[in-house]
């Protein structure tokens, strides 16, 4: 069965996430106080809306927070975001929070909180940056004309072999490459004696035919 998802505040972005993921199948509901926002949202098909102050218990409880798996906090304000996110995960023991942030500097604040995943509109672009960044000088290592090059990011899971191991333990295919780990949302150069932790997302660029069993090698499948 489809996760259900609250998401909480804010419009273009709730509009935009409501689209995408009831076109996914997950059953959304979205909470806002703003009742001309609200007619907007209930035009979607299949979208749960609630007109009402997410930091209201009420108001989540009336959205059947009880019954939500992941809650995503959407207004513009950080300190609004913060309380809505206490309120789902503490009082009603929802199993993911997600929230934006303005603040870059606040990420570490959030985290410390119990904020499950946090996303910094300002770290998402710098990020972006760097891994083009990554790519254009992988541009001028590998020809263009050389053949179909893959990059994937893979996640390692707590069950993979792989965990624990020094990357010049891993018998990987000599045509593959880990280009980049990100750990803890930040980017690590790999060096043949750093440790695969779970968790961490491994940027491969490999040969189009090698992706696959790399994929099964390290854990990801």
């Amino acid at each position: 069965m489809k996760k259900h998802i609250l998401l909480i505040g804010g419009y273009n972005k709730t509009l935009a996430l409501s689209n995408s993921l009831i076109k996914k199948g997950y059953q959304v509901t979205a909470v806002n106080k703003n009742y001309q926002h609200c007619q907007k949202l209930a035009e979607i098909n299949r979208l749960g809306v609630i007109f009402g102050d997410g930091t209201k218990p009420y108001i989540l409880e009336e959205a059947k927070v009880h019954t939500v798996d992941i809650a995503i906090a959407l207004t513009q304000k950080d300190e609004i975001n913060l309380v809505i996110c206490e309120l789902c995960k503490k009082k009603f023991h929802v199993n993911k929070t997600v929230t934006l942030i303005d603040d870059p500097k606040k990420v570490d604040f959030f985290y410390s909180m119990g904020v499950d995943s946090v996303v910094s509109a300002i770290n998402a672009i710098t990020n972006i940056i760097e891994q083009q960044a990554l790519l254009d000088q992988i541009t001028t290592v590998i020809p263009a004309g050389a053949g179909r090059i893959s990059i994937t990011e893979v996640v390692i899971p707590e069950s993979a072999e792989t965990v624990g191991k020094k990357l010049m333990e891993i018998d990987l295919p000599t045509d593959v490459i880990i280009g980049c780990i990100i750990r803890e949302g930040k980017g690590l150069v790999p060096r043949g004696d750093t440790r695969i932790q779970s968790g961490d997302e491994l940027i491969l660029i490999s040969s189009d035919h090698q992706e696959q069993a790399t994929k099964q090698l390290i854990g990801d499948e």
